[in-house]
């Protein structure tokens, strides 16, 4: 037999066996004790008759004309008769016997006292000096079926009484595990970066050190996963400002020389220091998505957060293709207007770093809240396709890229609630990607 996986089976279980076998030995314990004081009754019940109607039998015959005839008592009525007995004088001639008593089952006389056949049970007394004898007869059946009928009612009961306890068991242990059942959906229905810790104070003792130890691995757990973000975003942000020293030196180090060699090395090492202040943005990024508030109480239109990152991106250093489809109607989305600008500006950059040089960049933000960023180009293959959102997984082919930009819109993402989709080729064409973000809605919200 195996026991079941679920607690709340095995309690149920081990508790309705227990008390099954517990109920079953103690109706069994009763029923012995109770034969046993039947045949104290029915023993006593035995002498009893003998011992009343022995003075009556001697009455009757000492005053009998003729001696030595046996009279039968006829019945005042028929009746079933449980004692029967004889009166037998000193020979063993009957002298007086019940209407049903049969001679054969009464043994010869052994002298005064209980005695037992296979089929009787007997008691013998005797009058006059041992001249007038009687034993009273009982069916060992009789004491059988009044025994069957005690085990019988002491049993039925328990064919009802055991389901109707086994359900209150089974309802008894399903609310004493309530708790447990309630710690364990507030557990469930956590998100994957939630770490705080779960409330637990209406848990049973037995359960709440275990509980307690949760916790404290939750806590733990949040401050080295904090720890780890804080170290990112303060590196980052302390090596901004040497990084921008050192570019500002080697662009320096480019006007002041006409050597052709130098002038390269500089360029080189200011093409290295950029790529790098990149790096240390994206790890500010990917800190802030990893650990800042990505949702605001309030609702914004979320075509100004993409206009402004489009437009600003029209205006660098060099000129890019880029065209911005918005909605006539405000888009209220609930993310936070910053985030939105992360995922806004990794979404395009990866587009223009990617996409075919001669092929334009769409930006498209739908009434119903969909951000999508479409580029001409290549087309990804599927398992590419698939591990694009994996840190640093960049394109070798063009340098330059950190391999943090879609990671880090997948954070967002995965901590907003929403959704982004990769596409490739994009839906409607032969070539090209395309990246869709469901942004979190105020009607969803609410």
């Amino acid at each position: 037999m195996r026991w079941p996986a679920s607690l709340q089976g095995r309690l149920g279980l081990s508790l309705g066996v227990v008390l099954t076998v517990l109920w079953l030995l103690a109706a069994t314990v009763t029923a012995v004790i109770v034969r046993g004081e039947l045949d104290e009754v029915f023993d006593s019940a035995l002498r009893e008759t003998a011992e009343r109607i022995l003075p009556l039998a001697v009455t009757d015959i000492v005053g009998r004309e003729d001696q030595g005839i046996t009279q039968r008592l006829a019945p005042v009525r028929e009746h079933g008769e449980f004692f029967t007995y004889l009166v037998r004088d000193a020979e063993g001639r009957i002298l007086l016997q019940s209407h049903a008593a049969d001679p054969s089952v009464f043994p010869p006389w052994e002298g005064q006292g209980f005695r037992q056949t296979s089929t009787h049970r007997l008691y013998s007394d005797a009058a006059l000096q041992d001249t007038v004898r009687i034993t009273v007869a009982e069916p060992l059946a009789h004491r059988a079926s009044v025994a069957r009928e005690i085990q019988m009612g002491l049993g039925l009961p328990l064919l009802i009484v055991l389901p109707i306890a086994l359900v209150a068991i089974i309802l008894a242990v399903r609310f004493s595990l309530d708790p447990l059942r309630r710690f364990r959906a507030r557990l469930e229905e956590r998100g994957v970066r939630d770490l705080s810790e779960v409330p637990a104070s209406d848990l049973p003792t037995e359960i709440g050190p275990l509980a307690d130890t949760l916790n404290g691995l939750l806590n733990r757990l949040r401050a080295a996963f904090e720890a780890e973000r804080s170290f990112a975003a303060n590196a980052a942000h302390e090596l901004r400002t040497p990084l921008a020293g050192a570019i500002a030196q080697a662009q320096r180090l480019r006007s002041e020389t006409a050597d052709r060699t130098i002038v390269q090395r500089a360029a080189d090492i200011e093409e290295t220091l950029k790529r790098l202040t990149r790096r240390t943005e994206r790890l500010m990024q990917l800190a802030r998505a990893e650990g800042g508030r990505l949702l605001s109480d309030t609702a914004h239109d979320a075509r100004a957060a993409v206009r402004i990152v489009v437009e600003d991106l029209k205006r660098g250093i060099q000129p890019v293709d880029l065209a911005l489809d918005l909605p006539e109607t405000p888009v209220l989305s609930t993310i936070d207007p910053d985030a939105l600008g992360i995922v806004c500006r990794n979404l395009v950059e990866n587009a223009l770093r990617h996409g075919a040089a001669w092929g334009e960049v769409r930006v498209l933000l739908t009434p119903d809240g969909k951000l999508i960023v479409s580029n001409a180009g290549s087309v990804v293959e599927r398992d590419r396709l698939s591990r694009l959102t994996e840190r640093f997984q960049s394109d070798g082919k063009k340098p330059g890229g950190s391999g943090l930009g879609l990671t880090i819109v997948a954070e967002i993402a995965d901590r907003t609630g929403s959704r982004l989709t990769l596409a490739s080729p994009r839906p409607g064409a032969a070539d090209g990607v395309e990246a869709r973000f469901q942004l979190p809605l105020a009607a969803d919200a609410a």
